[in-house]
C-alpha cells in the first residue's frame, strides 16, 4: 500500500475518482508549502515543486495499493504529468503527481497558488 495525495479529478465527485478502485480516504490535507500551483489549459491542477515561494495546497490522502496507482489511475493522468514524492503538511511524504519539466513552456499554465485549493478555483471559474 503507498500513500497518493490527490488535489485535482481524483478527489471524491472527480471525473477520475473511480479510478482509485474504492481506494480509501485517509485524511483531507495540505502540502507542505514548498509548490506552486497551477491549472494546466483549465483542465486540470498540477504541483510544481519550488525552492522559494511556495504554498500550501488542499487535497485529500488516499491508501491505494501500488498496482491500482500503475493499474488505474496514472494512465488516467494527462501526459504533462507525473508521480514524484511529495511532502504533506505534518512532514509525511506522499506519492502525488507533479508537472514534468519538459512541459513547463509548453503548456497554457495559469498560477492558482494563491487560491490553493482546485475545488475553490473550480467554484470561481464557472
Amino acid at each position: 500500500m503507498v500513500y497518493m495525495f490527490l488535489n485535482g479529478g481524483g478527489m471524491r465527485g472527480g471525473d477520475i475518482h473511480h479510478q482509485l478502485l474504492g481506494a480509501p480516504l485517509v485524511k483531507e490535507t495540505n502540502t507542505a508549502p514548498k509548490y506552486r500551483f497551477y491549472s494546466v489549459d483549465d483542465r486540470y491542477p498540477v504541483l510544481d515543486p519550488v525552492d522559494s515561494d511556495g504554498v500550501a495546497v488542499a487535497g485529500e490522502l488516499y491508501e491505494l495499493p501500488m498496482e491500482t496507482l500503475r493499474d488505474s489511475l496514472l494512465p488516467a493522468e494527462p501526459p504533462e504529468v507525473e508521480l514524484g514524492v511529495i511532502e504533506l503538511e505534518d512532514g509525511t511524504p506522499s506519492f502525488a503527481v507533479v508537472l514534468r519539466r519538459e512541459f513547463k513552456c509548453q503548456a497554457t499554465l495559469a498560477d492558482i497558488s494563491d487560491i490553493g485549493s482546485w475545488r475553490k478555483y473550480r467554484a470561481t471559474t464557472g
